[in-house]
């Protein structure tokens, strides 16, 4: 069980009673953190601020539907996603069509299968850089833990469709990882030439 601890569940009591600087408190325990989830799913850092501001009207109105029992951060992140994911549906203009293909490979699977080694803001700038289509399917799925029916539902797609996409984008992130180590590669065999002669 998850539960909430007893700060964080009298804060969220007292938000409930419309008490204003348990709101106040509340709101700066986690605006960064939403904050961060909105950046991931928009293009600006405005669209962001949106998402984040029009998310906690949600939640505030909605704390009587939070249950105890559940992750309160967990929630939240969810409003925020779906808030992001409205302001996505409303900017969409043309539906992504993508062929539908198998997915096996993992983020994980793709980083340990690789001889040189990735920093996490290398491979933030990589995801950032992914086509906003399947870019999105691929955080919500790898990232946020939505499975693909939720995907689906989220984004008005088909379940394969959904697959699909997650297949083209770890296709493509696994070409900018390729395409990094490629450009890495001559640095690393100039650093270990060099610790060679400073050896002999």
């Amino acid at each position: 069980m998850v539960g909430v601890d007893s700060e964080i569940l009298n804060l969220i009591n007292l938000c409930k009673k419309g008490d204003r600087k348990s709101q106040f408190d509340l709101y700066g325990r986690y605006s960064g953190l939403l904050f961060a989830v909105a950046l991931r799913y928009t293009k600006t850092k405005i669209d962001a601020e949106d998402v984040v501001q029009n998310a906690w009207v949600k939640i505030f109105s909605k704390l009587d539907s939070f249950s105890e029992n559940n992750s309160f951060e967990g929630w939240m992140r969810r409003i925020v996603v779906n808030t992001a994911i409205t302001l996505y549906r409303k900017n969409q203009k043309h539906a992504h069509q993508l062929d539908i293909e198998d997915v096996h490979a993992t983020p994980r699977d793709i980083e340990a299968s690789k001889k040189c080694d990735f920093t996490r803001d290398e491979l933030e700038r990589a995801i950032a850089r992914l086509p906003e289509g399947y870019g999105l399917v691929f955080k919500l799925y790898v990232i946020d833990g939505y499975k693909h029916k939720e995907i689906a539902e989220m984004l008005n797609i088909e379940v394969n469709t959904s697959k699909s996409q997650l297949s083209r984008a770890k296709k493509y992130l696994q070409n900018q990882l390729c395409h990094m180590e490629k450009k890495a590669k001559p640095i690393c065999d100039k650093t270990t030439t060099n610790k060679r002669n400073e050896t002999n």
